[in-house]
C-alpha cells in the first residue's frame, strides 16, 4: 500500500485513510450570493472540499462569504499573480492551488509559501496538460505522462527549496489513458496526497464515464485521497456522481442497486421500476445491495447475494430476502413494499 505524506486541509485530514469528494464553484467570481447558495447546496449534496476561483481582488471576497456559509473546507483557485494567493490566505482560505510555474519569479513563489507556512495552510500544485512548460513540450514532444509528471516533481521541488513540504499534487488530463499513467508514476516518485481527476471531461454523460474510467481505476490501484468529477454542469451533479463512484469500488458508504437489463422474459415495469426505486433510495446510507430483477433467472438466482430483492412474474413479483424470507406480491405494489422491507433492515 502506498505511504502518504499527511496533510491537513482544514478538519479533513488527507493521509490515504479516506477518500474525500470536492467539487468547484461555477457562478460568477463577482456574484457572492450565487457562489454561497452554490456553496451550501454542496456541502448538503456531501462536498467534502470546496474549491473557489480568484482571478481578481474583488474576488477574494468571497472567501469570508462562502466560510461563513459552510463548515467544509474551501480552496482558492490562483493563476498568474501571486499577490491574490497571499490575499486569499489572509482571508481565511483553507488551501491554496497554484500552478508555481505561472506564478512568476522565485521572491514571488517564496512570498505565496511564506503566506501559507505563517497560517499552516497546504498548497496544491495543479499540472494540466494544457499548460505544460514550454521546455519539457521541446523535452518529450508532447505532454506525455512523463513531462506531465516531470512537470509537477519539479514545481513540488520548488516549494521544498523553501522547506515547505505542505503539499497536494494534481495532474490532470482530458485524456483517460495519460491521466491514469500520469498518476501512477506520480504515486511511485512522490509521497505527497494525490488529488485526482479527468480534465475538461465533458457533459454530464460523458464526463461520468471518463471519470468513472480514471478516477476508478486508480483507485482500485490504491492511489488518490481526495477526488474531483469534473462536468459541463451543475457542480452538486459532481458530488452525487463521486459518490456513486465511491460506492462501485467499496470506498463510501449507501444503498447499490443492482438491476437487470431485461430481456423477453421480463413481464413487468422494470426498467420504470428500478428508476423509481433508485431515486427512492439514492440518498439513504444503509450499507446494503437492493435487487430489481426481471425474472426468475435473475432473481434469486443470479441475485443471492443482495440483502433484498424482487424477481418479476406475470404482472406480479417475489420479494426475498438474504434471510430467505419469500412473498409474492401485485405489480402495483412493487416499489411501497420493497421499500418498506429496506426500512426494516
Amino acid at each position: 500500500m502506498r505511504e502518504v505524506k499527511t496533510v491537513k486541509v482544514g478538519d479533513c485530514v488527507l493521509d490515504g485513510k479516506h477518500i474525500y469528494i470536492q467539487s468547484m464553484l461555477n457562478a460568477r467570481s463577482d456574484d457572492i450570493d450565487g457562489n454561497v447558495k452554490q456553496a451550501v447546496e454542496l456541502e448538503k449534496a456531501g462536498c467534502e472540499i470546496i474549491r473557489v476561483a480568484v482571478p481578481d481582488m474583488e474576488a477574494v471576497r468571497l472567501i469570508p462569504a462562502i466560510k461563513d456559509a459552510v463548515k467544509i473546507p474551501l480552496v482558492a483557485d490562483i493563476h498568474f499573480d501571486y499577490r491574490l494567493a497571499i490575499e486569499s490566505a489572509s482571508a481565511g482560505v483553507d488551501k491554496i492551488r497554484i500552478n508555481p510555474g505561472n506564478i512568476g519569479s522565485m521572491d514571488r513563489v517564496k512570498a505565496v509559501v511564506d503566506a501559507c507556512r505563517a497560517r499552516n495552510l497546504p498548497i496544491r500544485i495543479g499540472v494540466n496538460s494544457g499548460s505544460l512548460e514550454k521546455e519539457l513540450l521541446v523535452k518529450y514532444g508532447s505532454p506525455t505522462p512523463e513531462a506531465l509528471v516531470e512537470s509537477a516533481m519539479n514545481h513540488a521541488k520548488l516549494l521544498e527549496k523553501f522547506d515547505f513540504d505542505d503539499i497536494v499534487i494534481s495532474i490532470k488530463s482530458s485524456d483517460v489513458n495519460k491521466m491514469i499513467a500520469s498518476y501512477r508514476l506520480a504515486a511511485e516518485k512522490c509521497s505527497y496526497p494525490l488529488h485526482l481527476g479527468v480534465t475538461e471531461a465533458g457533459t454530464e454523460r460523458m464526463g461520468l464515464i471518463k471519470s468513472a474510467v480514471g478516477i476508478g481505476s486508480l483507485l482500485c490501484d490504491g492511489i488518490g485521497e481526495t477526488i474531483r468529477v469534473s462536468l459541463t454542469d451543475e457542480p452538486v451533479k459532481e458530488i452525487s456522481a463521486a459518490i456513486d463512484i465511491l460506492k462501485c469500488i467499496g470506498k463510501r458508504k449507501g444503498v447499490k442497486i443492482v438491476s437487470c437489463p431485461t430481456c423477453g422474459r421480463t413481464r413487468i415495469d422494470l426498467i420504470r421500476t428500478a428508476k423509481k426505486v433508485e431515486e427512492a433510495l439514492k440518498n439513504s446510507d444503509k450499507d446494503i445491495t437492493v435487487a430489481v430483477m426481471g425474472c426468475i433467472v435473475n432473481g434469486p438466482g443470479e441475485a443471492r447475494e443482495a440483502d433484498i430483492g424482487i424477481a418479476g412474474g406475470n404482472g406480479c413479483a417475489v420479494i426475498f430476502r438474504k434471510d430467505g424470507l419469500q412473498r409474492k406480491i401485485d405489480e402495483k405494489d412493487i416499489i411501497t413494499e420493497l421499500l418498506a422491507e429496506v426500512e426494516k433492515l
